[in-house]
């Protein structure tokens, strides 16, 4: 297994942002090369103030109750055009992680981690690019665990403590959970990516039935045809065409 560093921060702004700052070099401005902070750098922290999700959204977690952490890597293995596979590699793993710990768990596309209609874990990735590869990455990751209480507007929370009514210990979820992606990342970097698309696909958020979405033009009833390597959601309608979507471009509709 790689070698993991951790930082342990009682409060933080947002995770990716304290891992940005650290890729810049003291009083230049530039971004750090991978050997500057070899295998993966952890950074956890226990309250996080402004926790930043997809497309511009906020990542509601109290003081003490939840997982929220940020992971730097360096897959410099990896072609920019493929960092989906990725957030691919996260999402599967928090998937397999929570399944120790109650069942159901599904991947909604691109990566955020449902039970039920209900959304436990959300993820963010940040890539810098060198040339045509990555060379930095940061995933941002919260888990909702013992919080019971949500008062931002966000439509459809819950954590393993609501669903079954009880307590668990915020390390032992993490550390399932980086077992479980360093097991990934290392099929990555030998090339087996089969595996990870098969677990995806498999554990999907409506993977199958027709269910209602929105685009430009409105809403409507579609069932979801595959998922490209490039990350693009690809649905059929009911009348057999299948249109490609790219993330901000559809949004699932609670049926």
């Amino acid at each position: 297994m790689v070698h993991i560093s951790r930082i342990n921060l009682p409060t933080v702004d947002s995770t990716n942002s304290f891992v940005r700052s650290m890729l810049q070099e003291e009083g230049t401005g530039h971004v750090m090369s991978a050997n500057s902070l070899p295998g993966f750098t952890l950074v956890v922290a226990d309250d996080q103030t402004k926790g930043r999700g997809q497309q511009g959204n906020s990542w509601e977690t109290e003081k003490g109750k939840n997982l929220t952490f940020s992971l730097l890597c360096h897959p410099d293995f990896i072609l920019a055009s493929r960092q989906w596979l990725l957030s691919q590699c996260m999402a599967v793993a928090i998937q397999q992680a929570l399944s120790q710990f109650v069942e159901g768990v599904k991947v909604k596309w691109p990566n955020d981690i449902y039970i039920g209609d209900q959304k436990i874990s959300g993820t963010l990735i940040e890539c810098d690019l060198l040339g045509k590869h990555i060379s930095n990455c940061i995933i941002g990751v919260g888990i909702n665990i013992n919080q019971t209480v949500f008062r931002s507007d966000a439509p459809n929370p819950t954590s393993l403590q609501l669903l079954t009514g009880k307590e668990y210990d915020r390390e032992k979820v993490l550390s399932a959970l980086l077992q479980h992606f360093q097991y990934f990342y290392s099929q990555l970097q030998e090339g087996q990516e089969d595996t990870i698309r098969q677990l995806y696909r498999q554990h999907l958020y409506r993977r199958e039935g027709f269910h209602r979405y929105r685009d430009a033009r409105g809403e409507f009833m579609a069932a979801i045809d595959d998922i490209e390597p490039t990350g693009h959601l690809r649905l059929r309608f009911e009348d057999g065409k299948v249109v490609r979507y790219e993330l901000k471009e559809v949004q699932f509709i609670q049926d």
